[in-house]
């Protein structure tokens, strides 16, 4: 690890970082949530990051729209891919979106010494995110979809959708 991020993530105090993205951004980040300094991280106005939520953008980029709402203690890791996230949407607490993964192909070869890869996440405008879901890299997300809490999206989800289980499948329809 190179000293600049030892010093951006052991030394710089939280309010600190708040303060710098509230002026950047004009987002509201609590100042008991861990948000990486990286120029891989754009906030949309108005985004709300609450406390004890961990966002990690030092891998790939991360973009997070206009009046987003993230709940207190999720964990989102954007990695080579990206993780891009709509307008308007909203995720509830304790969510973990993570964009990478590990191939697991080679059985002389353990799991965590194969190569890392990574697709990428989707989520659209207006989608509303349940308590203790699993978005999972590969994963793309229409707009104005709803996630049921602890579901595990993996694929393509279309829009208007109301998706529930594990994995997340299409339940019912917005009309």
């Amino acid at each position: 690890m190179s000293p600049a991020k030892l010093v951006q993530r052991f030394l710089l105090p939280s309010f600190v970082v708040s303060l710098v993205y509230a002026f950047r951004f004009g987002a509201l980040i609590s100042h008991r949530a861990e948000v990486e300094f990286s120029p891989l991280l754009k906030l949309g106005k108005r985004t709300k990051i609450s406390s004890f939520t961990k966002i990690k953008a030092s891998d790939g980029p991360l973009t997070i729209g206009e009046r987003v709402s993230i709940g207190t203690g999720c964990f989102i890791h954007a990695s080579s891919g990206g993780v891009t996230i709509g307008d308007d949407s909203m995720i509830s607490p304790n969510v973990s979106i993570v964009g990478n993964n590990y191939r697991y192909d080679r059985l002389d070869i353990p799991v965590q010494q194969q190569e890392a890869v990574s697709k990428g996440i989707s989520i659209g405008k207006d989608v509303w995110i349940g308590v203790g879901c699993a978005i999972l890299d590969g994963a793309s997300i229409g707009d104005h979809v709803i996630v049921a809490p602890n579901a595990v999206v993996s694929a393509a989800i279309p829009a208007n959708a109301i998706v529930s289980g594990n994995p997340a499948k299409a339940v019912f329809s917005r009309r």
